[in-house]
């Protein structure tokens, strides 16, 4: 009699058991379902907006190559997330901060966009320990991007290959995170331009990039199409600094630009569609 009690218990638990691994296994595909569900909504969402918008194809592209900067020194964290809400809306590759707010706005944005941040900003004459530092902690606090700014006062002393050693060490720290190596042409001559664009491609680096804009001047189209004809590896160029205007934007684009560092470009949209 007691044997028997204790099979119809047994009999009785793995039952329970299976049905409440049945149940569990139902709210986790449900799970899933609403999830999927849910990113085709944003998507829709977000195509309508576009739509109510009113922005065209060729305006759509130039913001999907924009990365939103605000890097100026007195910039507030109710200003950057005015920042991500604009590239959240507007569709932007990134919003480019300070890396003091970087913590901040992932926790404010979570993953709705790319976040950016600067290494050796805006001189690049930290010790390449510092920028490693930098470049870690950009990284732990949630930084998908790394806008670092080379030692031009090696360039002018030729210690090319100190150069290219400190961008491969920031690039082994970015592992799968993009990294932009700022040249700041407005300081260079053309031979060294183009030695940047060999030691770039021979890095590892994602992009070079034009400028900081901090320094004398930002990019201009005979850079760009500079770094087109001299970049190897599929390194990609970002232009930045002083575009000023939609159709500068569509040049640095046609020339060959494929990220764009601009403070300007959703203004700029914004007036032309009458949008606020």
């Amino acid at each position: 009699m007691e044997d028997s009690l204790q099979i119809d218990s047994s009999t009785e638990s793995e039952s329970k058991s299976k049905s409440e691994s049945k149940e569990e296994l139902k709210k986790e595909l449900k799970g899933e379902v609403k999830r999927e569900l849910n990113g085709k909504l944003d998507k829709e969402l977000s195509t309508k907006l576009k739509d109510e918008l009113g922005i065209d194809s060729k305006i759509k592209k130039i913001l999907s190559t924009v990365d939103h900067t605000l890097l100026s020194q007195t910039a507030t964290f109710d200003e950057i997330k005015i920042l991500c809400d604009e590239a959240i809306k507007y569709e932007t590759a990134s919003v480019c901060i300070p890396p003091s707010y970087v913590k901040q706005a992932r926790g404010y944005a979570k993953n709705k966009l790319k976040i950016c941040t600067v290494v050796g900003f805006p001189n690049g004459y930290n010790t390449t320990n510092t920028k490693m530092f930098e470049t870690n902690d950009a990284i732990e606090n949630g930084s998908d991007e790394i806008d670092m700014v080379i030692n031009i006062g090696w360039l002018k002393e030729k210690k090319f290959s100190e150069l290219e050693e400190e961008i491969k060490k920031i690039k082994l720290l970015c592992k799968d995170k993009i990294l932009k190596v700022i040249v700041e042409t407005c300081l260079l001559n053309l031979e060294e331009k183009i030695v940047m664009c060999k030691i770039i491609s021979q890095s590892g680096a994602d992009y070079i990039k034009t400028s900081t804009g901090f320094s004398k001047s930002g990019a201009n189209l005979e850079d760009i199409k500079l770094f087109s004809k001299n970049i190897m590896n599929k390194v990609k160029i970002k232009a930045a600094g002083g575009i000023g205007s939609l159709d500068t934007a569509e040049e640095f684009i046609n020339a060959g630009a494929r990220r764009l560092g601009s403070s300007k470009i959703i203004g700029l949209v914004k007036r032309k569609y009458g949008l606020t």
